[in-house]
């Protein structure tokens, strides 16, 4: 058998160079000191770490790549990353612009090897999305049982190793916060191996898996906020860079940012977010943790315009604050939320620095001297910790997801941060030791009992003192009562699928990422992220269901002929007095649930259309309990005109808060001259 390398054979090595690398003062010094330290490596024969293990599973490729076969001839940086790693994530950025600067075709490969901490991340299909909601292009292998992490050693995520094109080491970069030595050392290796003639131009068979996706009205929701007064939702549309407002029936009232990430203010078409998270809406203000970009963002809904409240665009490093919000450097803002220390106070949720930070919106009593304005760490070490403390400053908060009470997801526990003194205490969840955060599980209890795997969001209800918890890496959502710390389980198999029950326990999710109450407590919102939707649950039936997100089309009343593309608007007809009534019967359906409708028009005998001329049909509802969508109806062009059969159609009706509706249908005859033929079916709605 072979005998391989580790990282530990590398350390003394290139320790050197990084002592030599700190003294330097120039480029062509750090240059030259790199390429000093290539040609010493290449003295060393016995740098060769093992292969990938046969049969694991590979995504953004056409098949499984090796280091002595496909990768041969290339300089080849592995990415060991767990997906939930918020430290991973920072480092994703430098890889895409170290691809955008070299290509497979100048020598370098970038592969993910994704080593999982949590069991629900050793599944090809939970790795799949998180390759999609990261926009991941390279190729990721899934070594589930973190096969090379153990043969070379791998201490912490995430860890770079830089390979040279015999699958030799070269450099290690350990943690996040190396994009010049990165940039600097791969530069220099491909350099060194073009000019011995040791790189290969072939390519590797990259086919992006994001490319075979359908399209979806949401992708990768991550949190979920209502507006008590307005009942008018905020959605954090991922995937989709944008956010979204809508009522509490679906339809969508605005749509700020996307579909592509970027960094801007200003009104509702100019604006841009890069993979927002968390949202908080009040009244006509919508506050944003704009993760990716490193800010959190302000959306006027009454004036139409997006600014910057906190962050500077580039991710912080410091852990104390102090500075005001659009001068105050931070690090990935995961959620917010509004509270009150004697004047506004947006919480924050700093999953970059591990802690929680205030963004003071008025003069504020806590901490003293606080400004308006002013953005400043409240809890949390800064240490990637399970330490509760009464001193906040000494609370270490591993990558927090949710304000006051805290969905602590790399602990996998739930706690609770008083806004009086700061004191972080301990809820549900995880053990006593601060150090370890794998006291992870999937077990009803009371309090350490009690365990989660790697919640990321929690809703609170003010009528019940209960505090909800999406449990989102065991696909359940659970509740907690605080002031007993019993938690149990409320919905959810516990596998990962997209099943609608109709009972809770029945019902399915995929990683939820945020939740919400509305109805005054009568209805919990989810958003289930890996299955790009939102659900209902209803607290009182204990139904679940698909919440209907409804695009206003501008089009709906407009119509094109077949002999010009310019679009004509026509008013719908309205009914004669005269035009007979059809009564249904009333049917029972639960919250969010469909009605699906098949409507079949029987013309008169002998009835004849006009030839290749659109029949158009509407359906609307009175009142503003129920969304209906609208389709139009072409007929074919044949030889005759008759209708031999009954045509029929087919509409959805969305009720988001209904116990029952009742239909009246009507319908008016078709004038057999008219170039279009309408028939208008318009159904009163009575609850």
């Amino acid at each position: 058998m072979a005998s391989y390398c580790k990282l530990s054979d590398l350390f003394p090595i290139q320790s050197q160079l990084d002592y030599a690398l700190e003294d330097a003062t120039t480029q062509e010094e750090k240059e030259n000191l790199v390429h000093q330290y290539l040609h010493k490596i290449d003295e060393n024969d016995d740098l060769i770490i093992p292969d990938f293990e046969e049969g694991l599973e590979w995504l953004n490729t056409d098949g499984p790549l090796s280091l002595r076969k496909e990768l041969s001839g290339k300089v080849v940086v592995l990415d060991f990353f767990t997906y939930c790693c918020i430290n991973c994530m920072h480092l994703l950025p430098d890889l895409h612009q170290l691809e955008q600067s070299y290509t497979i075709e100048d020598g370098l490969v970038v592969v993910g090897v994704h080593s999982a901490k949590f069991p629900n991340e050793k599944v090809l299909q939970n790795v799949r999305s998180a390759v999609l909601r990261y926009d991941i292009t390279h190729p990721v292998v899934n070594d589930s049982d973190a096969c090379l992490w153990q043969e070379l050693e791998v201490s912490c995520w995430p860890t770079l190793v830089l390979l040279g094109p015999r699958g030799n080491l070269l450099f290690s970069l350990v943690g996040e916060g190396h994009r010049e030595k990165l940039f600097l050392f791969t530069a220099a290796a491909l350099k060194h191996y073009r000019e011995q003639g040791l790189l290969k131009h072939h390519d590797v068979g990259i086919k992006l898996y994001r490319d075979s996706l359908p399209p979806s009205i949401l992708s990768f929701p991550g949190k979920i906020a209502m507006d008590p007064s307005s009942k008018r939702l905020a959605i954090a549309d991922t995937g989709h860079h944008r956010v979204l407002v809508v009522s509490n029936t679906g339809q969508v009232l605005h749509s700020i940012g996307g579909p592509s990430s970027g960094r801007r203010d200003g009104n509702f078409f100019e604006a841009q977010f890069s993979s927002p998270q968390g949202v908080f809406i009040k009244g006509n203000t919508v506050y944003v943790a704009d993760t990716e970009n490193h800010l959190v963002r302000k959306i006027n809904l009454s004036e139409e315009k997006v600014s910057t409240l906190a962050g500077t665009g580039v991710q912080g490093t410091d852990k104390e604050g102090g500075a005001l919000g659009p001068q105050q450097p931070i690090s990935s803002p995961w959620d917010v939320t509004l509270g009150n220390a004697g004047g506004d106070v947006l919480w924050i949720a700093m999953a970059g620095t591990h802690q929680i930070w205030a963004l003071f919106l008025e003069d504020g009593k806590l901490p003293k001297g606080s400004k308006k304005g002013t953005c400043v760490r409240f809890a949390g070490s800064g240490n990637e910790e399970n330490r509760n403390n009464a001193y906040p400053h000494k609370a270490g908060l591993a990558q927090p997801s949710e304000c006051l009470f805290i969905a602590d997801s790399e602990s996998s526990t739930i706690r609770g941060l008083s806004l009086k003194d700061g004191a972080v205490k301990h809820v549900v969840g995880g053990e006593r030791d601060p150090l370890n955060l794998f006291a992870f599980g999937d077990i009803d209890g009371k309090g350490i009992d009690a365990k989660l795997q790697h919640p990321l969001g929690v809703s609170w209800d003010e009528g019940s003192s209960l505090l909800y918890v999406a449990d989102s890496y065991n696909h359940k959502i659970k509740v907690v009562d605080p002031k007993t710390k019993q938690c149990r389980v409320l919905a959810g198999t516990g596998k990962a699928g997209n099943g609608l029950g109709p009972r809770f326990l029945e019902s399915s999710f995929n990683e939820p990422g945020g939740l919400c109450l509305g109805e005054e407590g009568k209805l919990l919102y989810v958003a289930d992220t890996n299955n790009h939707c939102v659900k209902v649950l209803d607290l009182e039936t204990k139904t679940v269901s698909l919440f209907p997100i409804v695009v206003q089309q501008e089009v709906d009343a407009v119509l094109t002929t077949a002999t010009s593309n310019t679009p004509a608007v026509r008013k719908l007809p309205k009914l004669p007095k005269s035009a007979p009534v059809f009564t249904m019967s009333s049917i029972t359906v639960p919250s969010g649930h469909s009605v699906t409708l098949l409507l079949k028009l029987a013309l008169p005998a002998g009835t004849k259309l006009t030839e290749e001329a659109p029949s158009f049909w509407s359906l609307s509802a009175e009142g503003t309990k129920s969304n209906v969508s609208n389709k139009s109806i072409f007929t074919s062009s044949q030889s005759s005109s008759f209708l031999p059969h009954p045509p029929s159609v087919c509409c959805n009706i969305c009720l988001s808060c209904c116990l029952f509706s009742q239909f009246f249908f009507t319908k008016t005859s078709i004038p057999p001259e008219s170039t279009t033929s309408m028939i208008d079916n318009q159904p009163s709605h009575q609850r």
